[in-house]
């Protein structure tokens, strides 16, 4: 009897030995793996700064870096900043080469993001705007200045034509975010920080650890994008640098940025365009994007029809025929404006020419 109950006492010892050599297996396992899939992210991203070369410039806005790309000649210059989680190879894939036709155009890459350097924080539309004039300035890309604003990139476009309106002729919002449900006087709007969080590791280890960029085909990253610039996008869209700008750095700053976007009530008599998605609307939607016209006393809103949120790639010619519409209408307001002065000082109307 002696010997039966000792044999039953250790039988759960034994069990709990088993379960714990099993589980160190498991996790050493784990552990291994995550740093095969470290060494490969790490190779990976080597590979990639190599095959993928910034197509525009890398200019030094105060000891960072920002990629900014721009093509085609003519006034005004149209400044496209795309939305949260995105950056310029969307655009640069169909809307600007077609916006290149009539005139200057340019996208760049808001920092963490594509090709630039990660930035300071908080990232915030407070810091985006003086951030993207001084690139446009030390790029030497003078104005006057079309800005264009898709998503959250919208709410960028409102401060920064606002904050330096003698410079801005026109104002595109694409989809923009309307930021009506912030109140930028709420007790409970968070506050910016220039800190990270201890836990941010969690979000952007996928990344790291080189998942995401297994993930890349199975989760259609290159829809709609072309060729020439697919493979780029993929390349600089599942790295951890990537992860830490839109889903912590820009992802936490957003409450704030849409507050901050929400204090800028009227750009005045600037010409508005703002465009708006056709497919997958709601009375919300259609009540937010109608609400975005009394930014300005020369608005107008026209609609992609066969499109959803990502105009630029479900239907990038009416993106860039928006685009192309308030090109044109500065520039017959600029002749406008010219014909009075030259006829004072008795030169040739400029309509004439």
């Amino acid at each position: 009897m002696s010997s039966q109950h000792q044999r039953e006492r250790s039988t759960p010892k034994r069990r709990g030995r088993r379960f714990l050599v099993w589980l160190g297996a498991i996790l050493a396992v784990l552990v291994g793996l995550m740093l095969l899939g470290a060494l490969y992210e790490s190779a990976a991203e080597a590979s990639d700064a190599r095959s993928y070369l910034p197509p525009g410039q890398m200019v030094d806005v105060g000891g960072y870096r920002l990629h900014i790309n721009c093509v085609g000649t003519g006034s005004p210059t149209v400044v496209i900043d795309a939305g949260w989680g995105d950056w310029s190879a969307t655009w640069s894939s169909s809307v600007q080469p077609a916006v290149a036709n009539t005139t200057r155009v340019c996208t760049y890459d808001r920092a963490g993001y594509g090709y630039s350097d990660a930035g300071p924080l908080p990232r915030t539309t407070e810091r985006f705007a003086p951030e993207l004039h001084t690139l446009l300035q030390e790029a030497h890309i003078s104005g006057p200045y079309v800005m264009v604003g898709h998503s959250l990139g919208g709410a960028l476009a409102r401060v920064f034509a606002h904050e330096y309106a003698a410079e801005v002729v026109g104002v595109v919002l694409i989809e923009s975010m309307n930021p009506r449900t912030v109140d930028p006087s709420a007790g409970t709007m968070p506050q910016p920080t220039d800190s990270q969080s201890s836990g941010d590791w969690i979000l952007t280890l996928p990344a790291r650890v080189g998942l995401l960029r297994l993930l890349a085909g199975p989760l259609g990253m290159k829809s709609g994008l072309s060729t020439e610039v697919a493979d780029a996008y993929v390349a600089y869209s599942v790295t951890p640098r990537y992860v830490q700008a839109y889903l912590i750095d820009e992802g936490r700053g957003m409450p704030i940025s849409l507050a901050q976007a929400r204090a800028v009530q009227s750009l005045g008599a600037v010409p508005l365009i703002v465009l708006s998605r056709g497919r997958e609307v709601d009375q919300t939607h259609q009540d937010e994007q109608a609400e975005l016209l009394h930014l300005s006393s020369e608005s107008q809103q026209l609609f992609a029809d066969r499109s959803g949120h990502n105009i630029q790639l479900d239907q990038p010619e009416a993106a860039a025929g928006a685009i192309v519409e308030m090109v044109e209408r500065s520039r017959r307001a600029s002749v406008k404006a010219a014909a009075p002065v030259a006829q004072q000082v008795g030169l040739p109307d400029a309509r004439a020419h």
